[in-house]
């Protein structure tokens, strides 16, 4: 039984990259990234939703540079971000033509941090290789790294082809699905190998291998990772929208992180009808802070509620005090350093409540169905006080935001200091 509750994971060793200030791979944290849904030349939507994807905590924003007019738009964006105080990483995402528009368009190739290029539609046939050189050429002109991003909805054809036509020649084929998992590998692979070739550093380039299905996935990047110690970034494309897409972006990615594969990621959700695009970030957010590898909010521990707990003031209260604190994130990471550590408990009833409590930072235990209006709070595992009566709620959101205070404030640094 020796080392039985050990963590398993080690990460990968890999390349750091350097993307605009957030370091990707090497010793780095697992880094989550984003992906703007606005017309990149539409300037004023661009920046309204990169600042929200970044207060959400998105530590790099991709967005569209698919025309003249968006590539026009892009050091206007990233010049009216930084006057708002908003220093993200902007990466470029380029297809067909990207080659033209970083030469047509310097001050767009200078503002990105970095340039994201798919070798299955960077050019066709004869094309292919000069397009992509040409824009690997532009990145080590501007001193930028490149995501080399596979995706088997637009794979090399002829890399595809050739393999396939191999696999049929071979005495023990291997099936379709796997024939089309190693071209995505190679796809990566090779094309890492030709920017290498013309001179792009290691330093300089991530590899992605985008596919929708979870079991591919796993298996492309596990591969990957064994044929190659560039920087990973990962996403199951076309995730899917709502738990759906969560539950399997989940499944996958959680896969490969604990195998240690992994050094940014991406959770593609589609969103709603109107919805909150920043929902992506919370999730990835939530996947890498659930399984341990990083802390970006203070976590809130609520039960499921049962029979004993039919009054729904414990659920409000959890999703009360859950909002709260992701919206004051980006001010109280300043204010409160640590403060994403803190550990809060919203109990509905007795039976596990006041030990749930107990373990937390700061917990409360709400009485249940059928007993009084009373609920005991404890603080640091003792009992604090008991709130009773109808403001409950407001008098607990309230105890929580003085123990920050207290806690992990200006106060609590001078008495350190003492």
């Amino acid at each position: 039984m020796t080392g039985y509750y050990s963590s398993p994971f080690q990460r990968r060793a890999s390349v750091g990259v350097d993307v605009g200030g957030v370091m990707v791979g090497g010793s780095a944290p697992v880094v989550v990234q984003s992906m703007t849904n606005t017309d990149t030349a539409d300037i004023d939507q661009t920046v309204a939703q990169v600042a929200a994807l970044h207060r959400a905590g998105s530590e790099i924003v991709r967005i569209t540079v698919d025309r003249d007019e968006s590539a026009a738009a892009v050091p206007f964006i990233r010049d009216r971000l930084a006057r708002l105080g908003v220093n993200v990483p902007l990466v470029g995402d380029f297809h067909y033509i990207g080659h033209k528009l970083l030469a047509d368009h310097p001050a767009c190739a200078e503002a990105l941090a970095k340039y994201r290029i798919n070798p299955g539609n960077v050019g066709f046939k004869d094309k292919r290789d000069k397009q992509f050189a040409a824009i690997v050429e532009m990145a080590i002109r501007h001193d930028k790294p490149v995501r080399i991003g596979v995706n088997w909805g637009s794979l090399d054809q002829e890399l595809l082809t050739r393999l396939m036509d191999e696999n049929q020649r071979n005495g023990s084929p291997m099936t379709a699905q796997d024939v089309t998992r190693e071209a995505i590998v190679q796809s990566a692979i090779l094309s890492a190998e030709l920017a290498e070739e013309i001179g792009l550093g290691r330093d300089k380039i991530i590899l992605s291998a985008k596919v929708s299905g979870v079991q591919d996935l796993v298996a492309v990047y596990a591969e990957l990772a064994t044929r190659s110690n560039h920087a990973l970034h990962l996403g199951l494309t076309e995730a899917g929208m709502g738990s759906k897409g969560i539950v399997a972006s989940s499944a996958a990615m959680g896969i490969l992180l604990q195998q240690g594969i992994g050094d940014t990621i991406r959770v593609s959700l589609t969103p709603e009808p109107g919805g909150d695009r920043t929902k992506e970030v919370q999730v990835a957010q939530e996947l890498l802070q659930t399984m341990g590898f990083r802390q970006f909010v203070p976590i809130v521990a609520a039960c499921p509620g049962c029979g004993r707990t039919t009054s729904t003031v414990f659920q409000e209260l959890a999703q009360s005090i859950q909002d709260d604190l992701r919206k004051n994130m980006p001010v109280w990471r300043t204010r409160y350093p640590g403060v994403e550590q803190l550990k809060v408990a919203v109990m509905g009833c007795i039976v596990n409540g006041p030990g749930e409590s107990k373990h937390a930072d700061i917990g409360i235990s709400l009485p249940g169905t059928g007993e009084m209006p009373t609920a005991p709070v404890f603080i640091d595992g003792r009992k604090a006080a008991t709130l009773r009566g109808p403001n409950i709620a407001s008098d607990f959101e309230k105890m929580v935001a003085d123990y920050i205070e207290q806690r992990f404030g200006h106060g609590s640094r001078a008495k350190a200091a003492e």
